[in-house]
């Protein structure tokens, strides 16, 4: 185990210079898996809004060529094209014949990889179609809906050898990097307790501004509300952490699970279903066509998780009531925490009261991490932020070089597989379920990668 060392305010500021510094230099500790590549070449499966946005920043890179495009849907199709054309990139191939076109898509020998921005139910099918056609795989969280789903992508995965990247962009947001690098160099202690949580208000999205939920004949604004055409669906059928890899993402990295640590078991709990129904009364009335639609979804799922080294973590899921967007996230260890809904810190030792918070400003300031301080010009605008630039990074640097990504196979299922399990402990009255072990053991072993590297 890690030994911690108290850190008094004199040593502060020097520390957190040799910090950054200390980072940068550090090594990769993957090896090379794949060959060589100077460009990747790309497909893009899903050319709605995210597939839209994502494709213009591949375009903005000269190390990434766009080979083909995929979608159902001919309006998303022609917007893209637009992009494409706009920038002045070569227009790509098209497949849109009907939901499996992309089948016709992965077997092209001419790509290195492709990019997955399709409703989550086809996240699964695609990834496992493009990997067994010898492609690496991004995709947008979450990886899969089903356990069985999720080991069977680790299994091809492995099998094929090739890479599949959850392309969950909040584990780059600059405070969670800076908070990461106050974690690696012992600021909090030990850590004992982290919180995230997917908190927002989504009540808009998935009714188009409350007038019809899945099913009921969309017409879709250029606020690009489209994803109420499957989204709300989910809030139907399901109820459990439908999208939790936003708010586990930075701890799973901070606590390094799958790298020395993992996620053991969960419980699961769910208030009663409330907001999605009164959004549509308080919209369209109590004679509105959905106004009798059954909505499994709870407004409120809280899921308490055990680590193997002991930590807990707490996860939330609210997105049917009215609220500020907030992930929640709480860092705790045994010299302090930090928390991001009132951008506050407390440090034993360290915070100039005792028993009161300050402003994480200057923390935040100091570790600032070193990938940050490289590529803040080139995130400025990209989205998200600047996390999306982050994101695509890590994905198309390690490919082109042939290394392992940051976030690998392993964390696409131990991050996605919260949904599918906390379904599970809700309909067993909150019961505890267990975490797969997608490594197989290798966790014990493997070593903290994410953040590691210079350049990705």
């Amino acid at each position: 185990m890690m030994e911690y060392k108290k850190i008094n305010r004199r040593n502060f500021i020097k520390q957190s210079a040799l910090a950054g510094a200390s980072l940068a230099l550090m090594p990769s500790r993957i090896s090379a898996s794949t060959k060589k590549v100077p460009n990747l070449r790309l497909g893009v499966i899903g050319t709605g809004l995210r597939g839209q946005w994502m494709t213009n920043l591949c375009l903005l890179r000269n190390d990434v060529d766009i080979k083909a495009i995929c979608d159902i849907d001919s309006g998303m199709i022609h917007k893209t094209l637009n992009i494409i054309k706009k920038v002045g990139g070569k227009p790509p191939d098209v497949y849109k014949n009907g939901q499996h076109d992309f089948l016709n898509l992965v077997q092209r020998d001419d790509l290195d990889a492709v990019y997955i921005a399709t409703p989550w139910e086809w996240h699964y099918p695609m990834a496992v179609a493009a990997m067994k056609q010898g492609k690496h795989v991004g995709v947008e969280c979450p990886a899969a809906l089903k356990i069985k789903d999720l080991w069977d992508l680790v299994n091809v995965s492995e099998k094929e050898e090739k890479h599949c990247m959850l392309m969950e962009n909040v584990c780059y947001r600059r405070d969670v990097m800076a908070v990461l690098n106050m974690v690696r160099n012992g600021v909090f202690g030990e850590l004992l307790h982290c919180q995230g949580g997917y908190q927002h208000d989504l009540r808009e999205v998935k009714f188009n501004n409350g007038k019809q939920p899945y099913g009921g004949g969309f017409e879709f604004n250029e606020k690009g509300y489209s994803e109420s055409k499957w989204r709300t669906q989910h809030s139907i059928d399901r109820n459990g952490d439908l999208y939790p890899t936003h708010g586990i993402g930075p701890i799973h990295t901070m606590l390094d699970i799958n790298r020395g640590n993992r996620f053991v078991h969960m419980t699961s709990t769910a208030s009663q279903s409330r907001g999605l129904h009164k959004y549509i009364i308080d919209q369209g009335g109590k004679a509105h066509t959905n106004a009798n639609v059954k909505f499994k979804l709870g407004d409120i799922v809280t899921s308490v998780i055990k680590c193997s080294n002991g930590q807990t973590v707490v996860l939330n899921h609210d997105t049917s009531s009215p609220r500020p967007y907030s992930l929640n996230f709480r860092v705790q260890g045994t010299e302090g925490l930090w928390m991001v809904d009132n951008n506050s810190i407390y440090v034993q030792g360290l915070s100039k009261e005792e028993h009161r918070w300050e402003s994480d400003k200057e923390y935040l300031k100091q570790y600032d991490h070193p990938l940050w301080k490289k590529f803040e010009k080139r995130a400025a605008d990209s989205g998200h932020g600047g996390m999306d630039f982050f994101i695509l990074n890590a994905f198309v640097e390690p490919l082109k070089r042939g290394l392992r990504p940051p976030l690998d196979v392993y964390d696409a299922a131990s991050m996605s597989v919260i949904s599918p399990l906390s379904e599970k402990s809700i309909k067993l009255g909150s019961a505890p379920v267990k975490f797969p072990d997608f490594t197989r053991g290798k966790w014990e072993k493997n070593k903290p990668i994410f953040g590691l590297n210079a350049d990705y």
